[in-house]
């Protein structure tokens, strides 16, 4: 039988890729059509893990899958924001760099019988899983990012280029590289006896 939600991951990378190239190309119609399309990859990132579950075809490649999926989708839209000069290189660089950090700690954490959430999180301190493994840690997060890349892409049609939405975009780009420290943080302090190995 056909894994549906590893389908879907693999999908939703590849109409990321497909919709950032639209980025490239004149008109709003073509703006409108990536910011629809942006959304619903967002959406999508839900949809695999629910098609997983409904068809009992969860895995531990699927899971792994999808966090690189989401990893993919988001730094494609990152770096090419600032390859447009939509916003500075060093917003992609923090994510990369603190993506990778906090994945590679995870990974070993998770050898340990840890996880990155739920009832075996490598997170001991109260605050570090209210940041790092609340669900609305976790939710408000991916709604800032969400909200940054939809926004961004339509604050560059000519709608709404002199109206207020690129200011909230920006708002949101720099919440979330914020958030993104405020939520490695926690991993990288408490998981520093993985880093002294």
């Amino acid at each position: 039988m056909v894994n549906l939600a590893n389908l879907v991951s693999i999908g939703r990378v590849g109409l990321g890729l497909a919709t950032v190239g639209l980025l490239w190309l004149p008109g709003d119609q073509l703006r409108w059509t990536a910011f629809g399309l942006t959304a619903f990859v967002i959406y999508s990132d839900a949809l695999d893990g629910f098609l997983a579950r409904k068809f009992k075809q969860t895995s531990r490649f699927g899971a792994k899958l999808d966090i690189a999926g989401d990893r993919v989708v988001e730094m494609t839209y990152w770096i090419v924001f600032a390859v447009l000069g939509w916003i500075p290189v060093w917003i992609p660089l923090l994510f990369l760099v603190r993506g990778n950090l906090v994945d590679t700690i995870r990974a070993q954490a998770s050898e340990e019988g840890f996880t990155a959430f739920g009832d075996k999180t490598m997170q001991k301190s109260r605050i570090g899983r209210f940041l790092v493994a609340s669900n609305f840690s976790r939710f408000t997060y991916a709604v800032a990012k969400a909200v940054a890349f939809c926004l961004l892409i339509a604050a560059h049609t000519t709608v709404c280029e002199s109206t207020v939405i690129p200011q909230v975009a920006a708002f949101f780009v720099y919440f979330s590289a914020v958030f993104c420290i405020m939520r490695g943080f926690p991993v990288l302090l408490e998981g520093r006896e993985i880093l002294a190995k």
